[in-house]
């Protein structure tokens, strides 16, 4: 632009003078400035018409037609289009019809845009111009996405990314890197989509750019993997970035329909709603019709959300669907699932039926997220018709397809939170054998979808070393924050390097590809029962909000309702529990904890409790239930108790062969209140064990002894950070060990104890999975994790982690070490609310 800028200051003749208003209407074009585009290339038109060269002239007036169009005044700016097509031959043909393509594009005209630029290039072949044919194999590259052919879409990009390679077109490269990751997305590879678009962020980052299309794509990329709210901040991010009355009117209107489709898929659908009305107004006013119809149906989604079912809403969805329909949009099996779900709430099968028929036709065919919705629209279908048999079947198949998705994915994160898109189906299952009343195949779909993302582990990241450096740059900027004197401005600095640093660090873990398919070893109540011996596992499940309780003891498995879910008795339990573990004990206190538990057990066992017989529990629960004190209860205090995230899980954790060494690792962090005195006690037990402390106990020198350990016992102050799981730590002398360090373990310890530190709680996601630090550890090989559900005394814990401790060297398992330590601590109420903090995971 300032090029242009110098060319006007020597006064120039008409011609160079509309070539220069010309090339600063593109730059402002092109950077959202649409008003003061538009002025320029009028300009530039008027003088282009006064210079005696027509096609000057019609060439101005396409890109006028672009800029009217992306401020919604598109069918003027098609007339202006139309007008330059007509006029133009030869080469200056083929950047008219491109420049419509892109605008016919943009409107859902996309045979209209395939045929331009059919006719577009050929005329930059022959006259050799690669810049233009490269733009416009991206233009259809776009349009092959639309008609839902990816991989020809693929080849289009490949050859525009060498095209504007090979004439140092950087922005217009990154463009195309970009559009990869939207091809990625089409084809289900949700972490090479990740890649791309993170690759392209960065490259508009070194050119200066900023990209509205980025966030739309990097919006359905996380709501893909399931991050509903991340997708919501994303978007609204991008449209604080477009100034009032400023910026590309088409990019506003769809920024705000994926700021609608993110608050929905985040539970938020009063301002779902809002914003998808605001956006389908948006593009009636720009004549966008397919895009209006994409914006009635978040809108329709958005009131069914929100319990609204009548007979408009039903009208509004088949309209929306049969609009859809007629453009051949990919969205249309949405609406017509939503048309399905409404007529089914209305008590009309016969209305469902084609609506649920149709929606069901790509179940055998696209990614597998389409083909999971396609097998709940068979699903729903099946059920209503009273065939269990087939609502089964179109479950499991729905539940594969997921299974196959998660399979792609490296990251537990993603894996976990993209459980959610299975919720549905899992839930329709368990409600079909609930109806039924066969108990085992409650368990076996309770099974089918939980805890799935730690059937295996998270990418191997040992050999990363871009990603262990900037661990280690995390690690320094943390230890830097807890100093506690500093300026305000230095503090924040460190801030705002730490969430960058947080960002990098996340960004990278998502990109891993996954290694194998989930679920393939299948689950087997007899086998469960065979490896229980003697040992009871209750299993808790909820199915539409009711709470139940599945016992397996012996060859019997029994089920028994609960009520609602009572996560405010597990919240008070907890409370409770953290206040006397940090107070002298007072009058009442045994009685306080008696009460507690005794409630505890009514609202979560129930009739359950007495049908545990009398030897260990394993107790599996709901993963916003898991950070429960289940040994409070009357009927588990006497008992060794063990937490699993699945029945799955324990199994495979019983099943897990030890060490052939035994080896030991001993590790005190810094600012205990007893200064690690157990861990020096424990040095007594243990002579040939590594201990650290003092200043030795660093992120590396902790990883090396961890790794592969027989039993590793770690006192360290621990953080939970609920806004990212992942990122919860415990504080070592160089500062804070992460998830995603421990992810770096060939193999996790067998044993772990964890004390002074509340490391045992891990946040519910998706559909029924956990993420945290220690649910991170199961799919590493921790086969028994000992850890505290709140915040406990450091001076208090020491007894309890010796007694412990002294059941191990017994030969006792961790559970009934516990269990022994636990009892021992009967008469002292800060010991016993201790000892009731902390829970045996695992096996």
């Amino acid at each position: 632009m300032l090029a242009a800028r110098t060319v006007l200051a020597g006064q120039p003749g008409a011609y160079d003078a509309s070539l220069a208003h010309h090339a600063i209407g593109i730059v402002l074009r092109d950077h959202g400035n649409l008003p003061g585009a538009i002025a320029e290339l009028r300009t530039a038109v008027r003088l282009a018409r006064g210079s005696g060269h027509p096609e000057r002239e019609i060439d101005v007036q396409a890109t006028l037609g672009v800029a009217l169009a992306w401020t919604g005044r598109s069918r003027e700016g098609l007339a202006l289009l139309d007008k330059a097509v007509e006029a133009s031959r030869g080469h200056a043909a083929g950047r008219a019809l491109m420049r419509r393509a892109s605008v016919l594009r943009d409107l859902g005209r996309f045979y209209e845009a395939y045929q331009d630029l059919s006719h577009a290039l050929p005329a930059f072949r022959r006259a050799g111009d690669t810049v233009w044919e490269a733009r416009s194999l991206m233009h259809r590259a776009e349009v092959f996405l639309a008609f839902g052919v990816p991989r020809r879409a693929v080849a289009d990009f490949v050859r525009a990314e060498e095209l504007f390679a090979a004439t140092g077109q950087e922005l217009e490269y990154a463009k195309a890197r970009h559009n990869r990751g939207l091809t990625a997305l089409s084809l289900g590879d949700l972490p090479e989509a990740l890649t791309y678009l993170d690759e392209a962020g960065n490259r508009y980052n070194v050119l200066g750019e900023t990209n509205p299309d980025l966030a739309l794509d990097r919006c359905v990329a996380l709501l893909a993997a399931g991050l509903a709210e991340e997708a919501a901040q994303e978007t609204d991010t991008a449209l604080s970035r477009i100034p009032p009355g400023g910026g590309i009117a088409f990019k506003r209107a769809e920024l705000s329909l994926a700021a609608a489709t993110a608050a929905l898929a985040a539970g938020d659908p009063a301002n779902a709603r809002q914003r998808a009305a605001q956006a389908r107004r948006m593009f009636r006013a720009q004549g966008r019709a397919l895009w209006e119809a994409r914006a009635g149906l978040v809108l329709a989604d958005a009131r069914y959300a929100a319990g609204e079912h009548s007979a408009a809403l039903l009208r509004s969805a088949e309209e929306v669907a049969a609009r859809l329909d007629a453009f051949r949009a990919a969205d249309a099996m949405q609406a017509h699932l939503l048309a399905g779900r409404i007529a089914l709430r209305r008590d009309s099968v016969a209305a469902a039926g084609p609506h649920l028929e149709r929606a069901a036709r790509s179940r055998r065919r696209g990614p597998p997220l389409t083909r999971s919705v396609a097998w709940l629209a068979r699903a729903l279908q099946a059920d209503a018709r009273g065939s269990a048999r087939a609502t089964a079947a179109a479950c499991g198949r729905g539940l594969d397809a997921l299974q196959e998705h998660q399979g792609r994915l490296g990251a537990t994160e993603l894996r976990a939170y993209g459980t959610a898109h299975g919720g549905e189906l899992a839930e329709l299952a368990q409600r079909d054998a609930l109806r039924r009343g066969d108990v085992r195949r409650l368990l076996f779909w309770s099974e089918r979808w939980r805890a799935t993302a730690l059937a295996a582990r998270s990418a191997p990241l040992r050999g990363d070393t871009e990603l262990a450096a900037e661990l280690e740059a995390l690690r320094s900027v943390s230890r830097l924050l807890r100093q506690t004197e500093m300026a305000a401005s230095r503090r924040n600095a460190l801030e705002r390097e730490r969430r960058r640093l947080e960002a990098g660090v996340r960004a990278r873990t998502r990109r891993a590809l996954g290694s194998r398919k989930l679920g393939e070893e299948g689950f087997d109540v007899d086998a469960l029962a065979a490896d229980l011996d003697g040992t009871t596992l209750i299993e808790l499940v909820t199915v539409d909000d009711v709470l139940h309780a599945v016992v397996v003891a012996g060859r019997r498995v029994r089920l028994h309702t609960v009520g609602g879910v009572p996560e405010r008795e597990a919240q008070l339990s907890r409370f409770m529990l953290r206040r006397l573990a940090h107070r002298r004990p007072q009058p009442g206190d045994e009685s306080a904890l008696d009460y507690r538990g005794a409630v505890l057990e009514s609202e979560l066992l129930g009739a359950a409790a007495a049908d545990l017989g009398d030897g260990p529990v394993v107790v599996v629960p709901p993963g916003r239930l898991r950070a429960v004190p289940w040994t409070l209860m009357p009927s588990l205090r006497g008992r060794a108790v063990t937490v699993a995230p699945s029945a799955a899980t324990w199994m495979r954790a019983r099943r897990t062969t030890p060490p052939a060494q035994r080896r030991v690792a001993l590790v005190a962090g810094p600012g205990l209140g007893t200064g690690g005195a157990e861990v020096v006690q424990l040095r007594g037990r243990y002579p040939q064990a590594e201990m650290l402390g003092d200043g030795t106990a660093t992120a590396a020198r902790v990883l090396g002894a961890l790794d592969g350990a027989w039993l590793a016992h770690i006192a360290a102050h621990g953080t939970f950070r609920a806004d990212n799981p992942l990122f919860s730590s415990i504080q070592l002398d160089d500062g804070p060990l992460i998830v995603h360090d421990f992810e770096r373990l060939a193999r996790a310890p067998h044993w772990l104890v964890l004390s002074s530190c509340d490391s045992g709680v891990d946040a519910a996601v998706g559909a029924d999975e956990l993420l945290g630090l220690v649910s991170s550890l199961v799919p590493m090989g921790a086969v028994g994790i000992v850890a505290s559900i709140v915040p406990v005394s450091d001076p208090a814990a020491v007894p309890l982690m010796l007694a412990l401790h002294e059941g191990l060297q017994a030969g006792a398992t961790l559970p009934e070490a516990l269990r022994a330590a636990r009892l021992a601590s009967r008469g002292d109420p800060l010991a016993e609310a201790t000892a009731h903090s902390f829970i045996a995971l695992g096996a």
